[in-house]
């Protein structure tokens, strides 16, 4: 752990064992936090809040930009940490360190820009004004999900960081390593001793602390909806501010005048990529049944032609899952789909064989014929399984892409402006693609979800909103 700029064991002795999801082998240990050792980085933390929001924010921009240069250094040593753990091939762990490093450049630079501003406002009063003010909000705790973590790690800390918030992170119990040593980074690169801290242990423990201690004043987390709905109701508790990425079952509609081959690709992507195991992923397609036929078999034939291999493996196109419990709970949606006559085009087993054998492999699999109420349509489909039907219409894609508790992202694919705005318009979505992979949440865009997809918003100048608050204030002649 990191607490206070320092490292830190666990005063019990325990530690959390990482394990490789490709081959099982062990990996490292880490110490395992109880109650005291996460209090201990919450008061360091807050301790640290008020030297580090005191700062102009162009001091800010340049701790932070020196901690993200060093950070850039070991960009292959973290992706190396970051397959072992995770599983995901290297190149794609290299992208995500570099995300990494780009976010908190990203939000240095706008909170060094100017962009935090507040209003002055006319008063009735006479000799007097008013201003409007925005404030960071004190110790921040990000709880962070296994499958994106240095990702969603960013998302969170350096918004709040930038703006003159300090963080106490969680990562998950199973992918702690590579957020622990871009925490030694980013420390080690000037940021003042309780700034930034890392503790790991199970959520019942230390999440429960972050929610429940009072000197923690926001929560961002990203996670299940069921969970996320459990931390906003605890944290109403001690009204705190609170921002949730939940689950998504992300709709992708494929029109009958769209560019057949860009659609198929994009899809391909969008649902294989990280083994499927993203919030933000197509995971249902509805597809008019003009060009069904073709897009069907262009995305079963990239789904076959996908090279799974430990992501330490070059050539590795997709990785094994994250856990045993995960490609079992894969395993039991498409047997429900294939039980109510839905048939199988590519993949629906495990791999077999060296290398696969020891880790958590599952093949790319394609669906179609499925019935309206197989789980596939219901659940949000957290691995490599691909649900397509047909559809008559655009209103009928629309109609079943919004029949879901979900509300996170969707794509659509047409040469139609009509049709991109109707879709755009009617669709229950947080975010869009309009002919793009459905892939990445940029910067530039505020990125979050609608209905049980989450609260609160990510990435844009618009997440600064959700890491400070404004304050009122009557400026008098003195």
């Amino acid at each position: 752990m990191v607490i206070d700029g320092k490292p830190a064991a666990a005063r019990s002795g325990a530690t959390v064992e990482i394990h490789d999801p490709a081959t099982g082998e062990l990996v490292d240990r880490v110490p395992q936090a109880g109650v005291e050792e996460t209090r201990q980085a919450i008061d360091a933390a807050h301790k640290a809040f008020r030297a580090w929001a005191d700062l102009l924010p162009h001091q800010r921009f340049q701790v932070l930009m020196k901690g993200a240069a060093l950070a850039r250094q070991h960009l292959d040593e973290v992706a190396s940490l970051l397959t072992r753990e995770q599983g995901k091939p290297l190149r794609d762990s290299k992208i995500e360190a570099q995300r990494f490093v780009e976010n908190i450049e990203f939000y240095a630079a706008i909170a060094a820009s100017g962009a935090i501003r507040g209003k002055q406002v006319p008063l009735s009063v006479p000799g007097a004004f008013g201003l409007v003010v925005r404030r960071p909000l004190g110790v921040v705790g990000a709880i962070i999900p296994w499958n994106f973590p240095l990702t969603l790690l960013a998302n969170k800390i350096a918004p709040a960081l930038a703006v003159g918030n300090t963080v106490v992170a969680k990562p998950a119990s199973s992918t702690p390593l590579s957020t622990i040593r871009l925490v030694e980074l980013m420390n080690e690169g000037g940021l003042p001793p309780g700034v930034l801290n890392v503790v790991v242990g199970p959520g019942a423990v230390v999440g429960q602390e972050l929610i429940k201690n009072s000197k923690v004043r926001k929560i961002g987390f990203t996670g299940e909806t069921q969970t996320g709905k459990q931390v906003m109701a605890e944290a109403a508790s001690d009204l705190k501010h609170v921002t949730l990425e939940l689950g998504g079952s992300d709709p992708a509609i494929v029109c009958d005048d769209a560019d057949v081959e860009m659609a198929s690709k994009a899809i391909a992507i969008g649902r294989f990529f990280n083994c499927g195991q993203a919030c933000l992923a197509v995971k249902r397609v509805f597809v008019h049944e003009a060009v069904a036929d073709q897009v069907i078999e262009k995305v079963t034939a990239r789904a076959k032609r996908l090279k799974v291999a430990p992501g330490t493996d070059p050539s590795a196109q997709m990785g094994p899952m994250h856990t045993a419990g995960g490609r079992e709970t894969i395993e039991a949606q498409l047997k429900d789909a294939v039980d109510r006559g839905a048939r199988v085009l590519a993949g629906g087993n495990r791999l077999r064989g060296e290398p696969f054998d020891r880790g958590f492999f599952f093949e790319p699999t394609v669906i179609t014929d499925v019935p309206p109420d197989a789980r596939v349509w219901r659940e949000e489909t957290f691995g490599p399984l691909l649900p397509i039907a047909r559809v008559k219409s655009l209103d009928e894609a629309i109609e079943r892409a919004n029949d879901s508790e979900f509300g996170l992202g969707s794509s659509v694919f047409t040469r139609d402006i009509k049709k991109a705005q109707q879709t755009i318009d009617r669709l229950d979505a947080g975010y869009s693609w309009i002919n793009q992979v459905n892939l990445v949440a940029y910067d530039e865009l505020p990125f979050g979800g609608t209905k049980h997809s989450g609260f609160g918003k990510e990435h844009g100048v618009e997440v600064l909103d959700f890491y400070t608050e404004e304050k009122s204030v009557v400026m008098g002649g003195v």
